[in-house]
């Protein structure tokens, strides 16, 4: 009898230990680096604003915060480091809603919603249908009708399959009953060159890769997706002004820790977000990436991630869509 007290009563110390070793670690973070994954090489538009969001946790904590390039395997590289990191708030990743598409087309060895702690989105950006300009259309509806006369004699280009260029173009499809053939590239930039060389007739991009073609006057702008129209293009109508409400294929980029990541961590983290976004100087530095502010605080981001899942998943199973290697 004596010495099952003894252990419990070592036990609950145990357990106290822990929680004020927790409760000490929280009050003091951050206590050394903060690194943020994001799955794709240097360059882009996540490491962009990696750095960006970076520079606002070093600033409001003096602790350097490292961004880590982890591309490859489809962006399963980079997501499954930091699903299998401590969840200490030391190991985040930022990703666009590319994150829910991956896993519902190939085995990925984590799971997009319960592996992980939503802190904040940060950003959006809408996606738009540009035209090659030898194509006889100049609005939407101008580019159905061409479409529809040439049924399977179009072709779109985008950064690849699965991603959520293509699963645009299978909605656009599937809500005016065009028929496009896809034509994926290996990543945007030689998506776009293609378009503007007249190899296909259409893309669909986000705002970041063509805004500045079509200020060029390099290729033409039919469409954008969102309720309102783009400042930098606020030429180009909206979707649901052209009849499309149900055109919602905008990218959100977010900031996820691993599960398990501790609430006043999560609230901490995101509190910063907030803040970023709040800056006057923000909406500009994103405004040159081609990027809205936005921000959703962690129980709405999550909830949000599971029906845009959901929403993804129908539109791969109705398009058929398969990961071509």
């Amino acid at each position: 009898m004596r010495l099952s007290v003894a252990v419990k009563s070592a036990f609950f110390l145990c357990v106290l230990a822990t929680v004020a070793f927790t409760a000490s670690a929280q009050q003091n973070y951050p206590s050394k680096p903060i690194r943020i994954i994001t799955p794709y090489a240097p360059g882009g538009s996540t490491s962009i604003l990696s750095r960006i969001v970076g520079q606002q946790f070093t600033e409001a904590w003096g602790q350097q915060v490292l961004v880590d390039n982890r591309p490859g395997g489809n962006t399963i590289i980079g997501t499954d480091a930091a699903a299998k990191s401590a969840p200490d708030g030391y190991t985040l990743i930022l990703t666009p809603n590319t994150h829910l598409i991956v896993p519902l087309l190939q085995a990925t060895p984590y799971d997009a919603i319960k592996d992980f702690s939503p802190v904040a989105t940060i950003a959006v950006t809408e996606q738009l249908l540009v035209l090659n300009n030898q194509v006889p259309a100049s609005n939407l509806r101008e580019f159905i009708a061409y479409a529809k006369s040439k049924p399977g004699q179009l072709n779109y280009s985008t950064g690849g399959t699965g991603t959520a260029t293509h699963l645009a173009g299978e909605l656009f499809g599937m809500l005016t009953g065009v028929i496009l053939q896809h034509i994926p590239y290996k990543g945007a930039g030689p998506a776009v060159v293609d378009l503007m060389g007249g190899q296909v007739q259409a893309s669909f991009q986000s705002s970041l890769n063509v805004v500045p073609h079509i200020k060029a006057g390099k290729i033409k702008a039919v469409g954008v997706s969102g309720k309102a129209r783009l400042s930098a293009v606020p030429q180009v109508p909206t979707f649901t002004e052209a009849g499309l409400p149900d055109f919602n294929v905008g990218f959100w980029y977010g900031i996820l820790g691993p599960a398990g990541l501790p609430k006043p961590l999560v609230d901490m983290l995101s509190g910063e977000l907030s803040k970023l976004l709040a800056m006057p100087g923000t909406k500009e530095k994103f405004s040159q990436l081609g990027v809205e502010p936005l921000f959703t605080p962690p129980d709405q981001f999550g909830a949000a991630m599971k029906i845009e899942m959901e929403n993804f998943a129908k539109i791969i199973k109705t398009a058929n869509i398969k990961l071509e290697n």
